[in-house]
């Protein structure tokens, strides 16, 4: 009888010494990264500069400038709920070349916009492949992750994103600094994206048989309705990042006398994102998915909270780190759920869904940001922002949690 037991333990141990070593960076996977980088980084390194150019070239006001540029998210909403439909039902990596492709050659689009009007078409038209891409990109890395090390490299894949949305931004501002020339920035994000297209284009993925019995239509091709519950606590999440990101800069500005101050306020949340990503890994690997998504969410409480009750600079500053940290720890964990609710052939819709409800939720903080901030002031609009933490994290706690666990198909 102890032999037995001997040997069981002895073939555990060895199942997971094996586990451990699958590689997690194997060629296909570090290609997915580098791809998904270069993608963030070549939209983001226009971000902050594109109101400039419209003023400048065009003379537009505020107004139609926050309309041309809100374009691109509207066309990313409607468009993911599809891709993760169509990355589950057809060849992902051709579904991948094509998005990203798109992606790349829509860059040429601003180059040659001579009114307006053309550049609001491409810049709403770049949201359709952006979104596409997203969740046929992230599909692919985790098609390419050993199971084992899947909950961890989901979390390591963030990383690309976040390393670029970081840097992006204010490499952007200092090239425009030294040239003051859009065109060159235009060209640039050009080439970028180009190289990310090729990267991508030399993965190789897996065979992957059709699954028998799939239904011909079902609401599951568009949304993950089996994790309907933990949509609604990631768009209170996106509800907060809506309201913050686009008042940050006007409240630091108005309120607070910090007139140059909102890059290192986004550089803090940046690196409290890239921190707290890498310090959660070895949990995520040891599939503690909803431990890390409720301490994460629990610090981002308190970082949205001390920004609401802005007691000084200092505040302002520290929120965005304990945002950052929160985030960083919360998001991962959440996709890994999602990932673990769905089936094998729904990855693609495990990706779009919870990145359609974070959008949801973005779309939301902004027009509820907007008339808080007109009718209440922006105090009341911060405050929003921390209940809807709040509420997201009890939610959480009290009900989401056993949600997941009853629901869960895999780790």
């Amino acid at each position: 009888m102890e032999d037995t037991n001997l040997n069981s333990q002895t073939k555990a141990v060895q199942g997971t010494t094996a586990a451990a070593k699958e590689k997690l960076w194997n060629s296909n996977y570090c290609k997915a990264m580098v791809g998904n980088f270069m993608m963030f980084f070549s939209f983001y390194l226009l971000t902050p500069l594109l109101p400039i150019y419209l003023d400048a070239e065009f003379k537009a006001d505020k107004d139609l400038i926050g309309l041309v540029l809100s374009g691109y998210v509207v066309a990313a909403l409607i468009v993911r709920p599809f891709s993760g439909f169509i990355v589950d039902s057809f060849n992902r990596k051709k579904v991948l070349m094509l998005c990203f492709f798109a992606f790349f050659i829509c860059f040429t689009g601003y180059i040659g916009a001579g009114t307006i009007l053309m550049f609001a078409v491409v810049r709403t038209l770049h949201g359709l492949p952006f979104g596409a891409t997203t969740v046929a990109n992230s599909t692919v890395a985790i098609d390419v992750l050993p199971s084992s090390r899947r909950n961890e490299g989901v979390g390591f894949y963030g990383l690309s994103n976040n390393l670029a949305m970081a840097i992006a931004p204010s490499a952007g501002i200092y090239i425009y600094s030294l040239s003051g020339n859009f065109r060159l920035l235009f060209w640039i994000s050009l080439v970028v994206a180009f190289v990310g297209f090729y990267f991508v284009s030399t993965i190789r993925l897996p065979h992957r048989p059709p699954v028998e019995g799939k239904p011909k239509l079902s609401m599951d091709h568009f949304f993950l309705s089996r994790a309907w519950l933990m949509a609604i606590n990631i768009l209170l999440f996106g509800l907060c990042w809506g309201i913050m990101s686009n008042y940050v800069a006007i409240y630091g500005k108005e309120e607070l006398g910090i007139t140059d101050g909102t890059g290192l306020f986004f550089a803090l949340l940046s690196g409290g994102l890239f921190v707290s990503r890498l310090y959660g890994v070895k949990s995520l690997r040891e599939g503690h998915l909803t431990e890390n998504a409720l301490q994460g969410a629990a610090i981002s409480s308190v970082g949205f909270t001390l920004f609401a009750l802005a007691p000084g600079v200092w505040a302002y500053y520290l929120s965005a780190v304990l945002i950052g940290l929160g985030n960083g720890r919360m998001f991962p964990a959440f996709l890994n759920m999602f990932i673990c609710v769905a089936r094998h052939d729904q990855r693609g819709t495990a990706n779009s869904s919870i990145l359609t409800s974070w959008d949801c939720g973005m779309g939301l903080g902004i027009l509820l940001g907007g008339f808080f901030v007109e009718y209440a002031g922006y105090s009341a609009a911060f405050w929003v922002t921390s209940v809807s933490q709040i509420a997201g994290t009890l939610l959480l706690l009290f009900f989401t949690r056993s949600f997941f666990t009853k629901r869960c198909l895999h780790a």
